[in-house]
């Protein structure tokens, strides 16, 4: 059996804690514990504290290494009173020796004293913590980096400023060894430095001194990439905020002071020698998961939430997180007694600068967000020298073990490879760029659109599209293909193959029998609670249930109209519409998946055994549609005017997706690592790619629909449900929205309101609308898009990030900027405004906020160059009419409609991000920047950045040229009469041979 001796369990104690650091560092950002940051830590603490007394019984049978000199040694922050001292002197050890002398029963009082007193310091530092964990999008950066600082200085004050400078015999190491002749000089002057660090009072000061620096440094990188996510100026919680992180590094050092000093407090071993006991931390644990269990429960009480959190990953990740800070107290008090609480403040601020610094340059895109190379280097730089700085103190000043000193060679090398991985990062972080990202999106945008347009529509016969649909969906056509056909061509589509989102949609359906389907879709039609309106289409002709909630009779006439073109062709069929905007069937994943791998499944038959006419008793295979009442039950919930994130939302994507696996709870900030996938810079890639909810998890707050839709009857059993958009994973039928196809709203110019040429516009972006996106009771709007735009361009009190030409020629880079700047400093123009405050119980602290305009006719958009486009409760209607005008639609949201496969951004579009932190950069590229400054080159004054009206011109012509093209009443008549056709395949008995053959 091999012993652990006391050197190696140091060793091990060591790695464990910086092990533990480096967990809690990576994982701090992404951990669900901040859901119920209260219930979280008072387990953290009962866990601990829990811990720590089970291990203080224990204590004293933890080897101590014998190596240790008491002359060489110091305690850093003592951990006695001088008159403590069994022999009277001052003790240079935080293991000092009392011999078997009594403890007094005033100093067992006073232990129980100081354990209230740290207890009731950490209850108010708790109470601070739930303070800013519950507005953390108000909470500047805190100041944790300060913490090791302001230990270092306590210990000088009450330590070292009157500790005598240790002489260092003849027989140190430094002095055994005799300089060469060559480098008598330089090794003088060297030992020198290292004696004298080593033994100067401040030794400890300078180290944590240069980690500040680099944390100071590291902080400023958050600077420009601030969420939009709304901290209400009238709130006053910034300064409120910002108090309080300053108040919260002073506590968390008192209460490391204040672990050192309970310390001393110990156990006597068999031997007669008092050994260092972590009881008295355990206790104080304790008694904080005490008092906030108590004030938890009487708190949710008050406030009507519950007091436990059933979801599964809060538990693992405050389990992981509880055992983590377990470790970390363990492996602390282990090494108090030889690193003292200065040094332990030190490893641990230095493993958290480190990791912080590394993950804001590795997650951020080049080159953004802006992390000027030279200043990424000074942070790394004094990080990294702290660090080295504290190991050399240690073995200069004697207080590392002899024996220890390999290990302490190994943490520099150790530290030295970290560095060295710093400047990789460095070096591969450019601070301009010499393209202007834009200007590569717009190409990449064309040439995918050619790529897409050229497999879309390169059937030029009804053979070839036969055996097209073949290649691409490993089946036949379904019956009635040739009259679809002939109704697609005699209508000029320019898409006659690519009809992948039909495909996509219906997949999974496959997987059930043709009459589960029928009766599936007989019991959600006829149960009023289900908010969807039917239509029957029996011989060809279309017939309205009657019993439609009458506010939404006409989404279904105008379904109904779309379809009567071309009813004749179809085959009886019973079709459910959802009438609510938003979307209504959410398949978990694993089901989905299982459905999908199901409907897949399928074999090709031969042309010789394809029945071609449809089931000739088809009518009765559906039930009767009215009246609307008849069935009893339903698979819809009603989960509206709530967070539906992680019960609906997040469910529909992979478990290892960072939608299922990250929390992102810190609302101050651009989550980075969200928008790399799908940006380029600022700027999204493609829209399709950014609206994709699964590697995105910090959606939770930035969407009305995730926030609190205004309604959400949602089923996570598969429904034969045709909705007019979805989002990302969701499993309802797209088909084309009656909103457009009967001119709900519409383009149409007049004298009054005409639409001119787009370098006749007003240069200015536009936007005004109401707050329709979801229901606001207790401060949801805050992380609502139309609420955060119109908060971002007239009441920003957050830095900015924009994207401008550099003082190097032909080349840009992120200028970080007061929240006024791009307006008041660059001029551009931005007049976005809300009209109406609706849908909340918080209206009046919304109005003080941001105020409303007045309405405008939707004809007056025409006047401005560029028009956002924003999601509603569900898509929004505005899309189409503003791609049909002569102005640029700037697009953001998550809602997708059937169009979205055949429209590409950049080419007909330009897509903003859903954070809206592109919006100041993407409009000062076609706006152009209006300020003069002096060309570095020529000496001349020449404007910052000109207008790139060719590019703004040609997306607006391309994208009114795409809509009359590809967008019009006719093509949503060809998608519905294909997807019914499909449809009605599924929906046959015979369906399996079922096809159309030449």
């Amino acid at each position: 059996m091999v012993s652990l001796t006391a050197d190696t369990g140091l060793k091990a104690s060591v790695g464990v804690f910086l092990l533990s650091c480096t967990f809690l560092t990576t994982t701090y950002d992404t951990t669900f514990v901040f859901d119920r940051p209260l219930s979280s830590i008072v387990f953290v603490c009962l866990l601990s504290g829990i811990s720590l007394v089970i291990l203080s019984r224990f204590f004293h049978h933890i080897p101590t290494p014998k190596s240790l000199s008491q002359k060489n040694r110091y305690s850093v922050i003592p951990l006695a009173e001088p008159g403590e001292s069994p022999l009277g002197e001052r003790p240079l050890s935080p293991v000092s020796p009392i011999g078997g002398l009594p403890i007094p029963k005033l100093r067992k009082h006073g232990k129980w004293i100081r354990i209230a007193a740290v207890s009731a310091i950490c209850c108010i530092r708790v109470e601070i913590y739930r303070r800013v964990a519950i507005r953390i999008e108000c909470a500047p950066t805190g100041y944790a980096h300060t913490i090791p600082f302001l230990v270092s200085l306590f210990d000088y004050w009450r330590n070292q400023r009157s500790r005598p400078i240790g002489q260092r015999s003849s027989d140190d190491d430094f002095e055994d060894e005799p300089p060469t002749e060559h480098f008598h000089k330089i090794t003088a002057l060297f030992k020198r430095l290292y004696l004298y660090f080593g033994r100067t009072r401040i030794r400890y000061v300078i180290p944590a001194t240069l980690l500040m620096v680099g944390g100071i440094i590291t902080s400023s990188f958050h600077d420009g990439r601030e969420s939009t996510y709304i901290c209400p100026f009238i709130s006053g919680l910034g300064p409120h905020l910002r108090a309080l992180r300053v108040f919260s590094a002073i506590l968390d050092s008192v209460i490391l002071i204040a672990a050192a000093e309970m310390f001393r407090d110990g156990i006597r071993a068999p031997e007669g020698k008092r050994k260092q006991s972590p009881i008295s931390w355990g206790y104080c644990l304790l008694g904080v998961a005490l008092f906030w269990s108590v004030a938890g429960i009487w708190l949710a009480r008050r406030n009507h939430v519950p007091i436990l959190d059933p979801d599964t990953r809060y538990f693992r990740s405050v389990l992981g997180q509880a055992s983590l800070v377990v470790f970390l107290l363990v492996s602390a008090s282990h090494l108090l007694a030889y690193y003292g609480i200065v040094g332990i403040s030190i490893m641990a601020g230095f493993i958290a600068g480190y990791f912080t610094w590394a993950s804001a340059l590795f997650n951020g895109q080049e080159p953004f967000p802006f992390l000027p190379p030279s200043h990424a280097f000074i942070a790394l730089a004094t990080m990294f020298l702290g660090a080295m700085l504290f190991l050399c103190v240690r073995t200069a000043s004697g207080e590392e073990q002899k024996s220890l000193w390999g290990y302490n060679i190994f943490m520099r090398i150790l530290i030295s490879i970290m560095a060295g991985i710093g400047l990789i990062l460095i070096f591969k972080q450019p601070a301009v760029g010499s393209l202007h990202p834009i200007d590569l999106l717009i190409y990449d945008g064309r040439a995918h659109h050619k790529t897409w347009l050229s497999q879309a529509r390169g059937s030029k016969n009804l053979a070839g599209a036969v055996q097209e649909y073949r290649r691409r969906y490993n089946q036949h056509p379904p019956p009635g293909f040739d009259k679809w056909y002939e109704y697609a061509t005699k209508r000029s589509s320019v898409i006659i193959d690519d009809f992948d989102q039909i495909y996509e949609d219906l997949l999974p359906f496959r997987a059930l029998p043709p009459e589960r389907l029928r009766s599936l879709t007989h019991e959600v039609a006829t149960n009023p609670f289900n908010d969807v309106g039917a239509i029957a289409i029996r011989n060809g002709s279309v017939n309205l249930q009657v019993e439609i909630k009458p506010t939404h009779r006409w989404m279904v006439e105008g379904a109904a109209q779309v379809i009567e073109p071309f009813s004749q062709y179809l085959p009886d069929m019973d079709l459910v519409f959802n009438l609510n905007d938003e979307p209504r069937v959410a398949v978990p994943w694993d089901k989905a998946t299982q459905l999908r791998s199901q409907g897949k499944y399928q074999s090709f038959i031969t042309e010789s055994n394809l029945v071609k006419e449809w089931s000739a008793d088809r009518d009765a295979g559906w039930g009767p549609l009215d009246p609307a009442d008849q069935t009893g039950f339903s698979m819809f919930t009603d989960f509206s005017w709530q967070n539906i994130y992680d019960r609906y939302a997040s469910v529909v994507c992979p478990p290892s997706s960072k939608a299922r696996t990250q929390r992102i709870w810190d609302r101050h900030g651009i989550c980075l690592s969200c928008i790399r996938p799908h940006s380029m810079g600022q700027f999204p890639v493609d829209w399709n790619i950014a609206s994709d909810i699964c590697h995105q998890p910090d959606l939770i707050w930035l969407h009305g629909f995730m926030l609190s839709p205004a309604s959400l009857k949602v089923s996570q059993d598969l429904a034969p449900v045709f909705s007019q958009s979805k989002i990302s994973g969701f499993n309802d039928i797209l088909f084309p929205s009656p909103w457009n196809y009967v001119d709900k709203v519409k383009y149409e110019p007049s004298k009054e309101f005409p639409d001119p040429e787009y370098t006749n516009k007003e240069n200015s972006l536009f936007w005004i609308g109401s707050t329709s996106e979801g229901v606001s009771r207790k401060g949801e709007w805050k992380g609502m898009p139309r609420q955060r735009l119109t908060h971002l361009v007239n009441n920003n009190t957050n830095q900015v990030s924009v994207l401008l030409p550099s003082q190097d020629p032909d080349t840009y880079s992120y200028q970080i900027m007061p929240s006024n700047a791009p307006t008041e400093k660059l001029g551009l123009s931005a007049n976005i405004h809300l009209s109406d405050v609706v849908r909340c119980d918080d209206c009046g602290e919304q109005l003080d906020e941001m105020h409303t305009a007045e309405h405008v006719e939707f004809q007056s958009h025409w006047n401005y160059r560029y028009l956002v486009d924003l999601d509603g409760a569900g898509f929004s209607g505005r899309f189409l009419p503003f791609l049909r005008s002569n102005s640029i639609p700037f697009k953001t949201g998550l809602f997708r409609q059937w169009l979205d496969s055949r429209v590409t951004s950049w080419l007909h579009y330009v897509p903003l991000d859903i954070r809206l932190h592109d919006v100041w950069s993407t409009l000062a590229y076609f706006a152009g920047v209006n300020v003069s400054v002096i060309d570095p080159v020529t000496g001349k004054e020449k404007v910052l950045m000109e207008p790139h009206d060719l590019q703004g011109k040609w997306i607006a012509e391309e994208g009114r040229k795409w809509a009359n093209k590809a967008l019009r009443k006719e093509d949503m008549e060809i998608y519905f009469f294909r997807l019914l056709l499909e449809w009605g395949r599924l929906t046959d008995d015979k369906r399996d041979v079922l096809g159309f053959k030449m």
